[in-house]
Formats: structure tokens, sequence, C-alpha cells
């Protein structure tokens, strides 16, 4: 097997177990990036896992960008992380040289709200690659990193994907153009 069919095949083993197959349609692999609409939920998102890591697990972590029309929400920030976080995890995120503060419990991080959303989006769509670094459960600092080539075409497929769901609240879908909201 080609060595750079590898991370895509993970990938796709990892959603096919986060969700039935049946519930989703792929709308395409960029780089190290899928992009799927859920016509069930509805919603669309641009999904990659970490890298590959010797460090202890224990989940298999992944970020998602997110669009759910019908809810107006659009970049929507989405980390699992790989281990359970302590009850004041100090979670942080880089996106190239830029610096963000995440929020989040359980083993779950997000930004704080829109405006952060959108930009930990922004960094993501210029930067390689991106870090978020925490404290365990049990007081001790990890990190879940990863590639972002091909990021930015996954989360743009993902709000297209989303424009055949429906209207955002009755109005319009905003373009591609009109920037992150």
């Amino acid at each position: 097997m080609h060595k750079a069919a590898t991370p895509l095949l993970a990938l796709a083993a990892t959603l096919a177990l986060a969700s039935p197959l049946a519930a989703r349609d792929s709308l395409g692999m960029f780089g190290g990036w899928g992009a799927f609409r859920d016509p069930a939920a509805p919603r669309c998102y641009a999904i990659a896992k970490a890298r590959d890591s010797t460090s202890q697990r224990d989940y298999q972590p992944y970020a998602t960008v997110a669009t759910w029309p019908k809810r107006g929400i659009r970049g929507q920030v989405h980390f699992r992380l790989s281990r359970k976080l302590a009850a004041e995890p100090q979670l942080a995120l880089r996106v190239g040289s830029k610096r963000f503060t995440l929020t989040g419990g359980g083993a779950d991080a997000w930004a704080a709200d829109k405006k952060g959303d959108a930009a930990d989006v922004a960094a993501m769509r210029s930067a390689t690659t991106m870090t978020i670094t925490a404290r365990d459960a049990r007081g001790r600092r990890f990190a879940n990193t990863y590639d972002l080539d091909g990021a930015a075409t996954a989360m743009d497929s993902a709000t297209v994907g989303c424009a055949k769901l429906g209207r955002w609240d009755g109005s319009p879908l905003p373009s591609l153009s009109s920037g992150i909201t």
C-alpha cells in the first residue's frame, strides 16, 4: 500500500466508527482532511485526525469545522482530544504562529464564542499545522498536532455542501466571499 494512502484510510476508518455511513455523504478528501454532509442532522463538516503519536491516548483525537444551516451556525470548531481533561485544563491552540485560548470539558475543546471560531478558522486557512495543548485528568501536559494541508478546501466544500440542505433561518445562505460569520 502506498504510504500517502495510509492516513486517508485511517481517517475513513475513524469516520466510519464515528457515524453510520448511510447517514452522511462524502464531499471529498483534501490532503488529510475530509468533507461530509449529514442531511439527517442537517449539518456539514470538515474533519481530520491528529498526527499519530507514541504518547498515551484514551481517545482518537480529531478536529472538525462544522456548518449547521438550520441553526445559522457556520465555521464552528470542535476538537476531540486524546485524553480526558483536568478540571482546569489550561487549553491552548497554536495555529502557525498565532495562539488562542480554548474552553472545554471531558475530552472536548472548542472556541468560547463565534468570534473565537472565526479567528481559529481564519488562522487555519493560512497555516500548515496546529497544535492543541492541555492538562489531562492526571495533571500531565499533552498535545495533539494536526496537519492543515487541505483544511481550507475541506471547510469550503462542507460550506458549499450545506447549501443543498436548505436555508439559514429562512434567509439565503451567505456567500463564501462574505467571510466567516
